[in-house]
């Protein structure tokens, strides 16, 4: 089995208005993401992401690009099932050979950014063809799962004061979830306005329900720990990335400052960035995202330092179908995950651009257990919004 043929697109899939959302990202009119296919010489299929902007924010016509011009080429042949390598040859470029016997990495200077995105959705697509090749779901290549379904959390909360309570609630109504995420920070413009919306959601929903809070890396560490004193009562669940992500000793500062643990992960890349965060003291849960991490591969790498630094593990999967699918079985496979995310802003990429339906029910999602990944791409809802 070799690998045939490299094609990528800049999918991009309306979301309609009255389903809209604004956020610090500003207001999404459309869901995004580079798709990648994979065809092998005996007519297997797979199918990757890559993302360069988190949530659906973002443009890709340079990823589509270099996946199709530079990445591709370089797979053409080659055996899909050596994913490790084919990993390491990506990442290590020109002096890939000699990183391979020399047993550590020897990176190109662009090692991150656009240059694992397009390693993760070309690992995402591999993985894929070897499931559906030997008739197994990934789970199950990946040591197997430890359940067949899953709990999942309901990720979105945008609104005000006044009605933030009454669109978490009907978040629990939809799917029956345990526990709900809403967004905080720049969007509210101080954190007093943002702990005002915490207080109203906690008081909608009582003790029963876990809180999380996401602040998309846009407070200061003065004002992430301002914000924490605010939301004392509060219980939070997490609170996700307080702080950028480059500032790392920042986040471990907001850690410290209370005793609300940290989430953190979606704008990292590669097993490195969060060794350090480990290392730092600057989180208690990895979130990784596998469309940008270095995919399923790398993804597991970072579920295992979680584990060996007895941290918990619950990837980024704001995303299309590639990626929230593989989330699936990093989550089923990984000893230290514990919830899923579940999108509950309009996605599109998901619900459209394939033919299975994506649910939850009474807080669980389901494991595929079909070969490969377990989805089936829609070609309609693809060749409609597909762009080189």
């Amino acid at each position: 089995m070799r690998i045939k043929t490299v094609e990528a697109w800049w999918v991009s899939i309306p979301i309609e208005a009255s389903h809209q959302h604004r956020s610090d990202f500003g207001r999404l009119a459309t869901f995004d993401a580079a798709i990648l296919r994979i065809e092998t010489d005996d007519g297997i299929v797979g199918w990757g992401e890559g993302k360069n902007a988190a949530g659906s924010a973002g443009t890709y016509r340079t990823l589509v690009h270099m996946l199709n011009h530079e990445v591709g080429p370089k797979l053409v042949g080659r055996d899909p099932a050596d994913i490790s390598a084919i990993w390491e040859m990506l990442y290590n470029g020109v002096r890939h050979e000699t990183a391979a016997m020399s047993g550590h990495a020897m990176p190109e200077i662009a090692r991150r950014g656009l240059s694992v995105a397009a390693i993760s959705a070309v690992d995402i697509a591999l993985w894929d063809i070897l499931g559906k090749s030997l008739g197994v779901p990934v789970w199950k290549l990946l040591g197997g799962r430890k359940a067949d379904r899953l709990p999942a959390y309901a990720s979105g909360g945008w609104e005000n004061a006044e009605k933030i309570g009454d669109q978490l609630q009907s978040y629990i109504a939809a799917g029956g979830f345990k526990s709900v995420k809403m967004r905080v920070g720049a969007m509210d413009h101080a954190p007093h306005v943002s702990a005002a919306r915490v207080k109203a959601a906690r008081k909608a929903l009582g003790p029963g329900v876990d809180l999380m809070v996401d602040a998309h890396g846009t407070y200061t560490v003065a004002e992430a720990k301002r914000f924490i004193q605010l939301v004392e009562d509060c219980d939070l669940a997490w609170f996700e990335e307080p702080v950028i992500a480059d500032d790392k000793p920042g986040m471990a500062e907001v850690r410290a400052a209370g005793n609300v643990p940290i989430a953190a992960g979606e704008s990292e890349a590669t097993r490195f960035a969060f060794r350090d965060l480990a290392i730092m003291r600057s989180a208690d849960i990895f979130q990784p995202d596998p469309a940008f991490c270095g995919g399923i591969t790398e993804a597991m790498r970072i579920g295992a330092l979680a584990s060996a630094f007895n941290l918990r593990f619950a990837p980024h999967l704001w995303a299309g179908a590639p990626c929230f699918f593989s989330g699936l079985h990093l989550c089923a496979a990984s000893p230290a995950s514990f919830i899923i995310e579940y999108s509950l802003g309009a996605n599109p990429m998901i619900h459209d651009l394939v033919e299975e339906t994506v649910s939850v029910t009474d807080g669980m999602i389901e494991i595929p257990d079909k070969p490969g990944l377990g989805f089936t791409i829609n070609q309609q809802v693809l060749k409609a919004h597909a762009r080189r």
